[in-house]
């Protein structure tokens, strides 16, 4: 079976701030997704407040990107007021849509009249409940995770309800993220978005009778890697998803500005019919730059095996960023910015990145260096240096250098 896309599946991105939301709107996303400071799977990102609803609207109507509000945890009987309120707002900001778990936001959004996506937390993992989540208004479902690329194309067969799927970030050990473990521990709920990630730390097993331990470290049994699916993304494509979905709100600009740039050209070159092995693998390598746990391919094929464990408790990142300063102007006919270097030395050809709430993420190479309006190869701590800049910086962005790991 298969079935082929007639038009570019839409390229979701994940916002936890300013910053990234305008990095994503910049690097090519077709719709973000965010959360305000209640009610969304992502408590500990950092969010936005219910009355940014309407800038956050006006700035991605004027990019022609569509804005997901998350209203996705379980909801609590003395919540539904607020719950309520938080949609009505929603939908006076023109908010395209909400995606919810709860049956509750549901309902009240078809009070209020706003279109919702069922989220991955309800599991949707077949035809019939897509039926009854449509019979209940829904206009998209965001399918479970644990769902294989065949069993995908089953659904789409049997469904004209939009499908959204996660094609990179990371995953849970539990269904659909359903887990206690971060409650049980630390007595905050991964089901109400506050999950502090103890899955992902070394282990020790104990041994009562022989007092003895084992520290489990090469595998840490809890952890998955994160999932990527660039090298197979045109078989997603053909199987009919209308939405792929990007995770990470917890993470960096950088990591924002790279998976959706990476996954819009292979979504483009696709199209093209320009999307080879071997771009694919330098999309690879772009995308191992970035914050990452190792990859897997999840359960597109076949269920995850010892394999797709992690092997780090943090990054496997090819790079990492060091601050070392902040944007005291900028010069708008020159495109110069003036930066302080606040710790460390920048040097000619370093990579750089300069990010900021209004600015998002800018990208650049280091090809000439300024101090006292005197060309020089390298300034340190303390120096106040002038450079140009691809794009218009503001005061106060912070100034980071790439470092490549060994």
């Amino acid at each position: 079976m298969k079935v082929k896309k007639k038009s570019k599946p839409e390229l979701m991105a994940p916002a936890g701030d300013w910053t990234m939301l305008r990095t994503a709107v910049k690097s090519g996303a077709d719709a973000v997704y965010f959360g305000v400071d209640k009610l969304n799977m992502r408590a500990k990102a950092k969010n936005f407040s219910v009355n940014e609803l309407p800038e956050i609207s006006k700035l991605c109507r004027a990019k022609k990107v569509k804005t997901y509000l998350t209203l996705n945890t379980i909801v609590f009987e003395d919540e539904l007021v607020e719950v309520d309120k938080i949609i009505s707002a929603a939908k006076k900001a023109k908010v395209d849509r909400i995606i919810c778990s709860d049956l509750a936001v549901a309902k009240l959004c078809n009070k209020h009249k706003i279109p919702f996506c069922i989220s991955t937390q309800g599991s949707v993992s077949n035809s019939i409940a897509a039926c009854v989540y449509k019979k209940l208004g829904a206009i998209r479902i965001v399918l479970a995770r644990e769902c294989s690329l065949e069993e995908i194309k089953k659904i789409r067969a049997n469904t004209d309800l939009e499908i959204e799927a996660f094609v990179h970030g990371a995953m849970c050990i539990a269904v659909s993220g359903r887990c206690f473990m971060s409650h049980h521990l630390f007595g905050q709920s991964a089901n109400r978005g506050e999950c502090v990630q103890p899955c992902r730390r070394e282990y020790e097993v104990f041994d009562t009778a022989t007092q003895k331990s084992l520290l489990i470290g090469d595998d840490y049994v809890l952890s998955p890697k994160d999932l990527c699916t660039i090298e197979f993304i045109d078989q997603l494509i053909e199987a009919g998803i209308d939405s792929f979905k990007i995770e990470g709100r917890k993470r960096a600009p950088e990591y924002v500005a790279k998976t959706v740039s990476v996954y819009r050209k292979s979504i483009d070159l696709y199209f093209q019919k320009k999307l080879t092995k071997e771009k694919k693998k330098l999309f690879l390598k772009e995308l191992e730059t970035v914050y990452n746990r190792g990859f897997s391919t999840g359960f597109y094929f076949s269920k995850p095996s010892s394999e797709d464990y992690a092997e780090v408790e943090g990054s496997k990142a090819t790079t990492r960023k060091v601050y070392v300063g902040k944007v005291l102007n900028y010069f708008k006919k020159p495109k110069v910015a003036q930066v302080l270097i606040e710790t460390g030395k920048i040097k000619l050809n370093d990579q750089l990145l300069i990010t900021g709430e209004t600015t998002g993420l800018i990208e650049m190479n280091l090809s000439e260096l300024f101090l006292n309006e005197e060309s020089v190869n390298a300034a340190g701590k303390g120096d106040e240096i002038t450079f140009i800049t691809p794009g218009l910086v503001r005061r106060n962005d912070k100034v980071y250098m790439v470092e490549y790991q060994k």
